[in-house]
């Protein structure tokens, strides 16, 4: 018997079909992926506030130095800033650095030893390293400057040096995503607390406008934020970083953007203020 073929029309239909349903399981598809890297991002970040906190176990209670200086060059070890053993190493010139050479920054630091995988330093989210305007930017995650670093902000008059210098450890995050626009995430993660401004845009990749932070009790959370203005600004960063410009102030008539500041403030780590935290 001889088999009847296909019309052109059935063809169609099928293709039509088929069309719909890819045009529905897509969406799908790309929700499950972007679940599954926020899932490995936040495990990085335990991973890493799981060395953050051995070092200081090893050291007297004494926190990892929070900046990332300017100082590594192909063969050299971590070098000491201030008296302090930095936790990771920007090259000498980030700018024209390749990613093998920012990643040996990161195996010359002094939380390698305690995390010997470079891919925990990094969000597997963060799209910049395949942006040619960030310049082969590769590591993803920061440090409070509150947090044993150079805060850079007249507000802040002393950072904690030590696991006892922090208060609320269930409440005071560790490592977040930054998005640095000069080829490296480079010195710390900064806001303002007293004056009521960012300085560093931070990365809000999962679903379009979420953090992941890790805690100093070793917790993690994605926090949602409210601000779409705030989210715009971390995004020129990423997609237009040439036109990005540090420091936003919280605007006055933005609840939302408040909202993710009191957020965001009460998060951030530090020893002493020069005067009260500015909360909306």
């Amino acid at each position: 018997m001889k088999r009847k073929a296909f019309t052109l029309i059935e063809l169609l239909v099928v293709i039509a079909v088929i069309a719909v349903l890819m045009g529905i399981l897509m969406p799908a598809l790309r929700l499950v992926r972007e679940q599954a890297r926020s899932i490995v991002c936040s495990s990085n970040l335990r991973t890493l506030v799981m060395g953050w906190r051995l070092y200081a176990d090893q050291n007297d209670g004494k926190i990892v130095y929070a900046m990332t200086p300017n100082v590594y060059s192909s063969g050299m070890s971590n070098a000491l800033d201030s008296g302090n053993s930095a936790w990771v190493l920007n090259t000498s010139d980030p700018y024209t650095a390749s990613v093998e050479e920012k990643i040996e920054g990161i195996k010359n630091g002094a939380l390698w030893p305690y995390i010997k995988n470079v891919k925990a330093y990094r969000c597997p989210s963060d799209r910049r390293i395949n942006n040619p305007a960030h310049l082969q930017a590769y590591r993803t995650f920061a440090i409070p400057g509150g947090l044993n670093g150079t805060d850079g902000q007249a507000n802040v008059s002393k950072v904690c040096e030590s696991l006892t210098d922090i208060k609320h450890h269930s409440r005071k995050y560790v490592f977040l995503p930054e998005c640095d626009v000069r080829g490296s995430n480079r010195g710390t993660w900064l806001l303002s607390p007293t004056t009521g401004h960012w300085v560093d845009a931070f990365g809000a990749w999962h679903r379009g406008r979420s953090t992941n932070f890790v805690f100093v009790d070793g917790h993690t959370e994605k926090y949602q934020w409210q601000s779409q203005s705030l989210v715009d600004w971390c995004e020129l960063a990423l997609y237009e970083p040439s036109k990005f410009y540090f420091n936003r102030d919280v605007p006055a008539d933005n609840v939302d953007e408040q909202m993710d500041w009191n957020w965001a403030v009460e998060g951030y780590a530090y020893k002493t203020l020069t005067g009260p935290i500015l909360r909306f």
